[in-house]
């Protein structure tokens, strides 16, 4: 089946969305036919610097390919390179009633955040997302559980559409990784870990081997000395054991069995010794990526042509359903 998923430039990629998302989408390339777009035109809902933008736009396919992504097996474009997002979002937002708008959780949350005026965009942000993923017809869409919400509105828009004017979009489900979905902050385990949270509360990607020792030793943990998966009773120390399972490849209940009785500071040591050797890595693999700029704007230029193809179809279909003259 077909799947999508995006991903905003802005800012380093964190541990927590690795293990949250790419980690998923490199084992779901093996399975299904995938594309993966770089969401600059979400980006701009709040201010960004045109050169600085478009430097994070490239980065970030570079950052997709040096974690496992390969453009052999999927396709990686760039959102504006598209004009058929804006257009199905228009069209989209013709149908969207306001007040399920203003009810999104993440608009609410971000509102409150928002310093000055808030701009229509904001509020409009679920809609341009619908149409990324009902503009090629995904049977599936990669997300995590605080996603949910909107791919709900998705669904209702793609019904709402299909009741309106025939058969149309595919509704898209919910692919949800059975652990991973949710990698919490270092310093607060009550908290999604987030790249607009202090800096000593992420892992970046890119994070040089002294500083991933500083953080993983100086995260927040719990009472008592026990290595426990307790989410609830004991957060803290159950994130890094997450952390631990995922980049380690085994069990959470493995990772407690073979640090039984060894305490937190013997834990956090091995935990940022994994760190330092998976994201080595991947720092190597970023670095040789960087340099080849002919390579990765060839990469981004055959994922346009592949999602291009696939949005001029669907809105050749959606102008003819809702009554535009056809091109």
């Amino acid at each position: 089946m077909r799947i999508i998923s995006g991903i905003q430039p802005t800012g380093n990629y964190h541990l927590g969305n690795y293990l949250g998302a790419v980690q998923s989408w490199v084992k779901l390339q093996d399975q299904h036919e995938s594309l993966f777009f770089i969401a600059d035109l979400h980006a701009i809902t709040i201010p960004q610097d045109p050169e600085a933008l478009k430097q994070a736009t490239f980065d970030k396919v570079v950052e997709l390919l040096a974690l496992g992504i390969n453009p052999e097996k999927s396709s990686i474009f760039v959102q504006s390179q598209v004009k058929e997002h804006a257009e199905l979002a228009w069209i989209l937002s013709t149908i969207t009633p306001l007040g399920d708008l203003e009810r999104m959780t993440q608009y609410k949350d971000k509102a409150k955040k928002q310093k000055g005026e808030l701009y229509a965009g904001l509020l409009n942000y679920p809609i341009l997302m619908a149409a990324d993923i009902l503009l090629y017809k995904a049977k599936a869409v990669p997300v995590v559980k605080d996603q949910i919400q909107h791919l709900e509105f998705t669904r209702n828009l793609a019904q709402k559409f299909n009741a309106r004017f025939g058969s149309t979009f595919e509704v898209p489900e919910p692919l949800v990784p059975e652990s991973g979905g949710k990698i919490l902050s270092l310093q607060d385990p009550a908290r999604k870990m987030s790249k607009s949270d202090p800096e000593d509360s992420r892992l970046s990607l890119l994070e040089d081997p002294d500083s991933i020792k500083k953080k993983i030793l100086g995260a927040v943990t719990d009472t008592g000395k026990q290595i426990t998966y307790n989410p609830e009773k004991k957060p803290g120390i159950s994130n890094l054991i997450t952390i631990y399972s995922l980049m380690g490849g085994i069990p959470a209940k493995d990772v407690e069995k073979k640090f039984k009785n060894k305490g937190y500071a013997i834990f956090k040591k091995a935990l940022a010794e994994l760190l330092i050797e998976k994201l080595g890595v991947f720092r190597k693999k970023y670095q040789e990526l960087k340099s080849r700029d002919l390579y990765i704007h060839e990469i981004i230029k055959q994922g346009r042509m592949k999602a291009q193809s696939i949005a001029e179809s669907t809105m050749e279909d959606v102008r003819k359903k809702v009554g535009f003259l056809p091109l």
